[in-house]
């Protein structure tokens, strides 16, 4: 059975806590290959230092 997938406009999201962010950021910087390859992933979750959602 095919994943279902539900649209999701920017109205509906909500900015995450800023402790939750920091975390994610950590999580991240720590898998990623290197210095772009984190800087890309960040910027894509919307978690990026200094981006305000």
């Amino acid at each position: 059975m095919p994943a279902k997938t539900t649209d999701i406009t920017d109205d509906e999201l909500e900015p995450v806590a800023d402790e939750t962010a920091s975390s994610a950021r950590r999580v991240v910087a720590a898998y990623a290959t290197d210095a772009d390859e984190c800087r890309m992933l960040l910027s894509m979750l919307g978690i990026a230092p200094g981006e305000n959602a």
